[in-house]
């Protein structure tokens, strides 16, 4: 909410620096008090008020792609390794400056081992994201967590590449975000 805000103010002080040096155009009514379901601001700049809007759309498919980004896990294991540590970093930030945004993140196994042992893994390796997350501050009420164990592999396959690709948590949006 409080970025759509910024992003309209300096999307309009850009504007209002840019007119300085030209022709003042005719008094227009004074603009509304933005708020997060207004429009931005129209300007007398057609192309500054479309690139407000790609500005602000391109951040909000930024941030979509950073939470969504899925982390990998070794066999039978769920602890975090450093790259899926640096991927739960990079969605910290997202996460705490927009309080709004609810997540959840899906754990899975690969096809070795039973039924019950890879449901079980699968919400392990989940805890583990969110236990990550809540440690940088995030508010473990905004992140659920569920479980498919072997019964939705990434990859299909009975070779080491399948397996691996099968072995992840994956995030998804609940709420929050704008843009989507």
């Amino acid at each position: 909410m409080s970025l759509n805000v910024s992003i309209t103010a300096t999307l309009v002080a850009t504007v209002m620096i840019a007119a300085c040096g030209k022709k003042q155009p005719p008094p227009s009514p004074a603009p509304q008090q933005a708020t997060a379901s207004s429009a931005p601001v129209a300007t007398n700049n057609p192309s500054a008020s479309n690139n407000a809007g790609d500005s602000g759309a391109a951040e909000a498919a930024r941030n979509r792609a950073v939470l969504m980004e899925t982390i990998r896990f070794a066999y039978d294991e769920s602890t975090l390794s450093a790259s899926a540590q640096e991927a739960l970093r990079s969605k910290v930030s997202i996460l705490r400056s927009n309080s709004s945004i609810r997540i959840r993140i899906e754990g899975h196994a690969d096809e070795r081992g039973s039924v019950e042992y890879n449901l079980a893994l699968g919400l392990r390796r989940a805890h583990a994201a969110r236990e990550f997350l809540m440690g940088f501050g995030v508010e473990g009420g905004r992140i659920d967590v569920e479980t498919y164990g072997e019964d939705r592999p990434a990859q299909m396959g009975n070779n080491e590449s399948s397996w691996a690709a099968n072995r992840r948590d994956e995030f998804v949006i609940v709420s929050g975000l704008a843009g989507r």
